[in-house]
């Protein structure tokens, strides 16, 4: 396949993912080192692009070959080494610079990836600089007059200190706590942020290793939390984390080995939050559950309603100046941080709120856990738009009302919803569901799912 196609199938909306060597390889790599240096030559003040990248056996050579391509169009490497995407982004805050780090988050081994970003952790989507990246990218390139150099920086005590700067952890009272590293690089960034606290960690998979030999780094899979409930309930630990593979995002299990929705963990931050910061803007995707603007508007602040996804909730984040920001998939924004999604500092904001008090992490976040949600189901469809209009019609039949900020929300008079979304990649529509109990979710569940797979043969 030629360079064009190849970027045609790994090129997504926010960023580039694909299989190592068949898709992303270096000579690919390179041409994208060259198109965004190239674009960053003439849309921005500064010649230098920090790198990072995570664990997976293929990212050294992908560094490698990124780096040298932004060279020959004249643009200064700094190679930031091993990083979690969050560390990435605070680099690229601190020092004012664009950055890049390569990692597939929480694909399968046989994935890498690219996310770029401007300076101070500004996103770069499709219609904000990607498109233009890749078409230099597919283009050949004349080297610049006078190479870009290359040099190297450790990041990782400014990010710890940073970190530590925003929620101090020295004066909570001591706690137990697992933490599922999925072999990624929370196996690094944790115990450099932890290492110093009243926090005693256990950890599980702390190895950096790419091939994920004990289980996929992706927690939103209730399967790949069995390991830290089993652990937290072993150890009868205060509490666990588990982290995705770029460490980007974190999820919580309670004192009992439960998970904890990250709706609820968005809830409890923007508590926290608006108590240093009332009346501030917090941003919240459409299936986020309804505590979190209850929550908001009871505390004070003022809840702002976008679209799924991090381009979305940053440019949301911006336009409000909201001082953080929480998406049903543990992405947790903060304005201290650039804007840009923390797991990391999101875990920081729970331990410090369970090493305030005795009562267990399960009687904390109690009032903000009281609705029952579905969790996000995928259909495949053949007609999407056919089965959107399908769903738009009998929510209105019902008496729902219906917005279509994002897919189609329909909200019903006893406070339940509906949301339906298309995948931007796949003939899918992602189903969420939320109601004040598990029988009415269930019901509209139900109903959605069939309304939605009509004329679809069963599985």
């Amino acid at each position: 396949m030629d360079i064009s196609g190849v970027l045609g199938t790994i090129v997504k909306a926010y960023d580039v993912r694909g299989r190592y060597p068949e898709e992303l390889d270096e000579r690919v790599a390179r041409r994208i080192g060259a198109g965004f240096a190239k674009w960053l030559l003439t849309t921005a003040s500064t010649n230098e692009i920090i790198i990072g990248g995570d664990m997976r056996p293929s990212t050294p050579a992908i560094i490698e070959a990124f780096a040298e391509g932004a060279q020959e169009q004249g643009a200064d490497a700094i190679v930031a080494g091993l990083s979690s995407t969050d560390q990435l982004y605070f680099a690229s805050g601190h020092y004012g610079l664009p950055g890049v780090m390569v990692t597939a988050s929480h694909n399968p081994a046989a994935y890498n990836g690219l996310k770029l970003c401007r300076a101070y952790a500004a996103p770069i989507g499709e219609a904000t600089g990607l498109g233009e990246i890749t078409r230099l990218a597919a283009a050949e390139l004349a080297p610049a007059a006078i190479a870009g150099r290359r040099r190297e920086v450790d990041t990782l005590q400014a990010y710890a200190d940073h970190l530590h700067g925003l929620v101090p952890l020295d004066q909570i009272r001591p706690l137990r706590v697992v933490v599922d590293a999925a072999n990624g690089m929370a196996g690094l960034t944790v115990p450099a942020v932890l290492g110093n606290t009243p926090v005693t960690v256990i950890p599980m998979y702390f190895e950096l290793d790419g091939t994920f030999p004990n289980h996929p780094a992706d927690p939103l899979n209730p399967d790949n939390l069995r390991d830290l409930q089993a652990a937290v309930r072993e150890h009868g630990a205060d509490l666990g984390l588990a982290f995705d593979g770029d460490a980007d995002r974190c999820f919580v299990v309670d004192e009992r080995g439960e998970p904890v929705s990250p709706s609820v963990i968005t809830a409890l931050i923007a508590d926290r939050e608006l108590a240093g910061n009332p009346g501030a803007a917090i941003v919240h995707n459409v299936i986020t559950s309804q505590t979190v603007p209850e929550t908001v508007t009871a505390s004070g602040g003022r809840p702002v309603r976008t679209k799924v996804g991090h381009s979305n909730m940053k440019a949301a984040m911006a336009a409000e100046s909201a001082i953080f920001g929480g998406e049903h998939s543990a992405h947790y924004y903060f304005r201290e941080f650039w804007n840009a999604d923390t797991g990391m500092l999101a875990a920081m904001h729970v331990l410090a709120a369970r090493g305030a008090t005795d009562a267990p992490l399960s009687h904390l976040v109690a009032p903000y856990a009281q609705y029952s949600a579905s969790g996000e189901i995928n259909s495949e469809v053949d007609d999407v738009p056919a089965a959107l209009d399908r769903v738009r019609a009998h929510a209105a039949s019902a008496g729902a009302s219906i917005d279509e900020l994002d897919g189609i929300t329909a909200t019903y008079a006893d406070g339940a919803w509906v949301n339906v979304r298309a995948s931007n990649t796949e003939p899918l529509l992602r189903l969420n569901v939320e109601a004040p109990d598990a029988e009415r979710m269930a019901q509209l569940r139900d109903d959605a799912l069939t309304i939605i797979r009509a004329g679809v043969p069963a599985a």
